[in-house]
């Protein structure tokens, strides 16, 4: 890779990094797994970067291969005997005043969500993030009427799981 393409992938993976952060969110829960799968994506970015043509924009490519990257290892790992991390617990001492109300329904939805599979998971994200169907459709490989029945069939299963 020239001098000029390494900056080139450089100057675009700062500017774009917390697409990256996001997917880990995702699919880790400890900051040593979140480490790990942003060094994993961003070597995979660094080798797929002189294949990038610019058919579509910089983000929504690395979107794609973020997520495919975090689906395989996510995939893996799931062959492999899970541990827990003592560092992973949460310890919270709460005031009397302290309403949890929006945390406890944000922690419901992130346990229904990690229920769904990894295609579902990635569209999930993606919509949260406020993307559009034409480029959620571009970053999963799929149609836009695909990724419309996708999210509206989601939205019920999430609905299920969350009020059963």
């Amino acid at each position: 890779m020239t001098k000029e393409l390494q900056h080139q992938f450089v100057t675009l993976l700062e500017k774009n990094q917390n697409i990256v952060h996001k997917v880990c969110r995702i699919y880790t829960s400890d900051q040593d797994s979140h480490n790990d799968l942003f060094q994993e994506i961003t070597i995979q970015l660094w080798k797929a970067f002189p294949k990038f043509r610019g058919d579509a924009k910089f983000s929504t490519w690395m979107y794609r291969v973020a997520l495919n990257t975090a689906i395989t290892l996510y995939r893996k790992s799931k062959k492999n005997v899970g541990t827990s991390s003592f560092d992973a617990l949460e310890f919270k001492i709460r005031s009397e005043e302290y309403d949890d109300t929006e945390e406890q329904q944000l922690k419901v939805m992130y346990r229904a969500v990690k229920q769904l599979s990894d295609i579902e998971k990635a569209l999930v994200f993606l919509y949260l993030e406020d993307k559009n169907y034409k480029e959620i459709s571009e970053t999963l490989g799929i149609t836009e009427v695909n990724a419309r029945v996708k999210m509206n069939r989601i939205k019920t299963k999430l609905k299920q799981i969350v009020n059963p």
